[in-house]
């Protein structure tokens, strides 16, 4: 089944907004009924589903997976990044300016791009993981009192 254009205009209003309510006006339906419709249209399996890939798509695009952050660690680490710093040079006078510089990541910051990247890789670890299956045997048993 496939989405009117009214209720796709709502589904994509209700993800602006997260108001069905207003949703539903801004789509075009009844001021008077859009808390009735609005109810409808989030109970409809393929409007809530529409809704539900929009938001995975919408979050595919903003949030960097593993992928994208392990290769931006790396890329620090190998120094192919750059960042823009401001440097305050004297002009003369007592005067001072301000200057944008772009910077190679320096020794710190490829440091820590490296132990990020060796944690994820399992390749410190602070901890000991020991786990072992030790029979318990209690000896004596008779000689205890009740």
């Amino acid at each position: 089944m496939k989405l009117t254009l009214k209720q796709q205009r709502f589904a994509d209003e209700y993800i602006i907004s997260g108001n069905a309510t207003d949703a539903a006006i801004k789509a075009g339906y009844s001021k008077k009924t859009a808390n009735r419709i609005a109810t409808e249209n989030l109970s409809k399996l393929v409007i809530q589903t529409y809704i539900d890939e929009k938001l995975k798509e919408l979050s595919d695009t903003k949030i960097a997976d593993q992928q994208e952050v392990l290769a931006y660690l790396t890329s620090v680490l190998r120094g192919e990044t750059q960042s823009e710093i401001v440097v305050v040079e004297g002009v003369g006078e007592g005067c001072s300016e301000a200057r944008r510089l772009q910077k190679l990541p320096d020794e710190k910051e490829r440091l820590k791009a490296a132990e990020l990247l060796g944690k994820r890789m399992g390749l410190f670890k602070d901890k000991l993981d020991v786990t072992a299956n030790v029979p318990v045997i209690i000896s004596g048993g008779d000689d205890l009192e009740d």
